[in-house]
């Protein structure tokens, strides 16, 4: 059986996958800001695109999309923020969620675009 990292990790090269089928660049994974961690930061044309992923083994417990709270989207804004800044980006950013479902040797794979806004 997989360990939660095992299976986060392969989430996340899944949602990489995912991601440059449709034309994504991807400028950064694992990025680091202190002890903060954005998954994912690509760029779709024009716009920035902070991509969180999650994923599970099964719906044992909740849908993936269901862990990111208002703390993780907190912890989320505050690094792209910084990522941001670091690149002077001066044009529109998404904040996108990607969950994986892993069933056996299957997935399902969803993507939600404009999943949160930041509060300023």
């Amino acid at each position: 059986m997989a360990t939660q990292q095992e299976i986060g990790e392969k989430g996340e090269q899944l949602a990489q996958k995912h991601l440059l089928r449709l034309g994504y660049k991807i400028r950064e994974t694992n990025y680091q800001y202190g002890h903060l961690e954005l998954d994912i930061v690509a760029q779709d044309g024009e716009e920035l695109v902070i991509v969180e992923v999650k994923a599970r083994s099964g719906l044992r417990y909740e849908h993936p999309s269901e862990a990111v709270t208002n703390q993780k989207i907190k912890r989320i804004v505050e690094a792209a923020d910084g990522y941001v800044q670091r690149i002077n980006w001066q044009g529109d950013t998404r904040f996108d969620i990607i969950t994986v479902i892993f069933f056996g040797d299957n997935f399902e794979l969803e993507h939600f675009k404009d999943a949160f806004y930041p509060t300023l």
